[in-house]
């Protein structure tokens, strides 16, 4: 890494910091209106002349004060004059209307413009630049162009402004950089000692950072994951192997373990910025998320006040959870979301949902590849990264919304309503080709993408109008807020679709589901490890962990493994005598449940005999839970407590439900709680001691066999993997071991575990258990 005085930093995030003013809303449009259209900058720079250059690469070094700035950046275009001078094209391509762009609407491109023929004219020694802004119509093609000259001594002045004006923030980010690898240098491992495998544990995250490559560790639960991923990947940090860390996750919970172990590290003298990211419907300030400056005084003025915001949080705190973001943006008057994205930019460490880094249409689209090589990416609870990559490299759109927009803007706007019709009328097709309610295709439905893409191109043009100067706002709630919203919405989804479309390949299909009301197509992929390897590459270490990467060659399979990643693959810290593993033969397959009800409840009643205290039933289904909890109630030994898992619960709904389980419940009280596996309870939460005292797991986690998973099979078994493997048994049964994974979870930790399903005697199922089960 470069000395600690050195700034390395590529143009784009330079100016676009410097030179951002202006709303949430109008960033919105100027980022809908201003797309990064590559094939438009291809058409232009086919037209250069012989002796035009596309692609410039430059770089400049420029000192201020005890800084030394490293700027580069890649200029569209170095054009020749017929008289011997030089001018740099930058290309900017925009769906909106050219007659909209006056000179000096986008200062920030200027400035790119002005930092290309800066660093171009010093590196060879010219006293004069050119500089060109080009700007392309996309549906027309038609060109914008503006054109001014520079001298050096101009160019350098406005260098100079530039880095001036980023120097505080460089500064600071320096200073707090020292003071972090100070603190780690002397920070200790924050317990006494290393639990049974923790140390193997570390020595295998740190070694993975050090060379640069990847790990897929497989944990136990009660190990100490978080400590044992996050201590060495600071102590990287502070040797200089790194610079960014993200900590990434599924779940509220593991989040919350995430920061709880740098608030340890920070109490034993650790100087860290670490910020959470938090969904944007959670952390808005209002009931409803409206990103408009006549709507939200947070979005109105942000990019004029955020720069002042960052510095002020970054001098004063270090721990950068939700209610402190909160209480910053209201101080600074900034929108909280936006807010906590731009300090994840300058933060020593991210705690966040998978997507940020993985999904395509909401990763951290700003972080550049400089930033990349020095961050490492911890990936917890990994197991759920493949459902959740499929759902990320899906897409899919609906009839119902392109046909309300056809007959919401055909007076307000015809071609928006026009391209919305085109859309419809592929749906009608589809409608009228299909023989049966459930379609398959194994090519992209490439007619319907060109037509969604041309529906984008026209919300777009749309969009980018502001809707209170056009008189066409309205109240929120009224037919012209909803339709907008309606439009906003659809034009999302048809960009995703468009995008997946250009991702599509041999690993996913296209499907239709028809119905009277509805025709619903989606682009399904089957296999996400290819762009899960793909969305992760420039990053210096991927750490995938989880106490149930089993079988190992499944995941590392479905996790997009390289031949240079390591696994590693812990046994449990506890001994044999802490778990009494129960196994309970009764079929629980669909076709059996009506035949084996009653022998089930009497199996569920035998668990909790003669051993009061905390019980979890674990089961597949709501449904099926819901049939056997009816007649276990009814059948229940008086003064026996029953809880009941509700679908769509709230946190508060949630932390009621954990609260339930009481550490020194009262002599002789029974308390048992049905929940689904896979649900919010079956992974993520800790009952230690005496707040848990059995797990009854109900069948083999088996996902409800569909259309998807029968795709996913199909598709397995055809390229030589075991399908039903692949769709059903190892999903499935990462469930039954994330349930009975709730059960010990310390040294101290006994418990009764009960597998009730014959499946588990057999050799198939039985040897996915752990050792210690068996």
């Amino acid at each position: 890494m470069a000395n600690e005085s050195t700034v390395t930093i590529a143009v784009r995030p330079l100016v676009e910091y410097v030179f951002r003013s202006g709303s949430l809303e109008g960033g919105f449009r100027a980022a809908v209106s201003l797309t990064e259209g590559t094939k438009a900058h291809q058409q232009v720079q086919k037209q250069y002349g012989e002796g035009d250059q596309k692609e410039v690469y430059l770089k400049a070094e420029i000192p201020c004060g005890d800084l030394l700035f490293v700027v580069d950046g890649r200029a569209d275009g170095l054009l020749a004059g017929e008289d011997g001078s030089l001018t740099v094209d930058e290309i900017k391509s925009t769906a909106g209307d050219l007659a909209a762009i006056r000179e000096d609407t986008y200062p920030v491109h200027w400035a790119q413009a002005k930092c290309y023929a800066y660093m171009y004219a010093k590196a060879n020694g010219l006293s004069e630049m050119g500089i060109q802004l080009t700007y392309v119509q996309l549906d027309t093609g038609e060109r914008k162009q503006f054109r001014t000259r520079a001298g050096m001594d101009e160019l350098e002045t406005f260098m100079d402004d530039v880095v001036q004006q980023y120097a505080p923030h460089a500064r600071l980010l320096r200073n707090q950089r020292r003071e972090r690898n100070r603190s780690i240098a002397a920070l200790a491992f924050p317990f006494p000692g290393y639990r049974t495998g923790q140390r193997k544990l570390a020595g295998a995250v740190y070694k993975t950072i050090e060379e640069a490559v990847g790990l897929f560790a497989q944990a136990p639960t009660g190990i100490g994951k978080t400590i044992s991923t996050t201590y060495p990947a600071l102590k990287a940090m502070g040797e200089g192997k790194l610079n960014q860390l993200y900590y990434l996750t599924a779940k509220t919970i593991t989040r919350t373990a995430a920061e709880n172990a740098f608030a340890l590290m920070e109490a034993q003298g650790l100087q860290a910025r670490v910020v959470t990211l938090t969904a944007k419907e959670k952390i808005c300030f209002r009931e409803e998320v409206r990103c408009t400056k006549e709507d939200c005084m947070y979005a109105d003025g942000y990019y004029d006040r955020i720069n002042g915001a960052v510095l002020d949080i970054l001098t004063n705190e270090t721990q950068l959870a939700r209610p402190v973001i909160e209480a910053y943006a209201r101080k600074h008057r900034v929108c909280p979301f936006e807010f906590s994205l731009d300090l994840s930019y300058a933060a020593d460490v991210t705690i966040c949902d998978y997507n940020y880094v993985f999904d395509p249409k909401v990763s951290l689209q700003r972080m550049f590849a400089e930033q990349k090589k020095e961050t490492a990416l911890l990936i917890d609870e990994a197991h759920n990264l493949v459902d959740r990559a499929r759902e990320m490299y899906s897409a899919e759109l609906r009839k119902s919304s392109f046909l309300a927009l056809q007959r919401a803007y055909k007076q307000k706007s015809p071609s928006v309503s026009k391209a919305a019709k085109v859309v419809n009328a592929e749906f009608i097709e589809l409608r009228k080709q299909a023989d049966e309610s459930f379609r398959v295709d194994r090519a992209a439905p490439e007619s319907l993408l060109q037509r969604v893409e041309a529906f984008a191109e026209a919300a777009e043009r749309e969009l980018a109008i502001d809707p209170s100067a056009a008189g066409q706002a309205g109240a929120p709630g009224s037919p012209e807020a909803e339709g907008r919203e309606l439009l906003l919405q659809t034009y999302f989804d048809a960009l995703h679709f468009g995008r997946i479309g250009k991702l599509y390949d041999e690993r996913f299909v296209t499907y239709a589901e028809v119905t009277r009301e509805e025709v619903r197509i989606k682009l399904f992929c089957l296999d996400p490890s290819h762009l899960l390897q793909e969305m992760s590459k420039g990053f210096r270490s991927r750490i995938y962990f989880s106490a149930t990467l089993s079988p190992m060659g499944y995941y590392r399979d479905m996790l997009g493994a390289g031949p240079d990643d390591y696994t590693v693959s812990l046994p449990s810290p506890f001994s044999r005598d802490q778990l009494e593993v129960i196994v309970v033969p009764l079929s629980t397959r669909y076709q059996d449940r009506e035949q084996t009800r009653g022998p089930l409840v009497r199996a569920l009643q035998e668990v909790t005999r003669g051993r009061p205290g905390n019980y979890l039933f674990f089961f597949p289904s709501y449904a099926y839970m819901n049939l056997i909890y009816e007649d276990f109630a009814a059948a229940a030994d008086k003064g026996t407590e029953l809880l009941l898992q509700q679908s769509g619960m709230t946190e508060e709904d949630r932390e009621q439900f954990l609260a339930a389980f009481v550490p020194n419940p009262e002599p002789g009280r029974t308390f048992i709680a049905f929940a689904v596996m896979g649900g919010l309870f079956s992974e993520g939460i800790d009952l230690v001691g005496d707040r848990l005292t059995g797990v009854a797991i109900v069948g083999v986690g088996l996902p409800q066999i569909g259309p998807e998973r029968n795709l996913i099979r199909d598709y397995f078994q055809t390229s030589g993997r075991s399908g039903f493997d692949y769709a059903y048994v190892f999903p499935g049964m990462n469930k039954v071991l994330q349930a009975g994974g709730r059960l010990i979870r310390s040294e101290t930790d006994h418990g009764r575990l009960a597998l009730i399903d014959d499946r588990y005697l057999q050799p198939h199922y039985a040897r996915l258990l752990p050792e210690e089960w068996r």
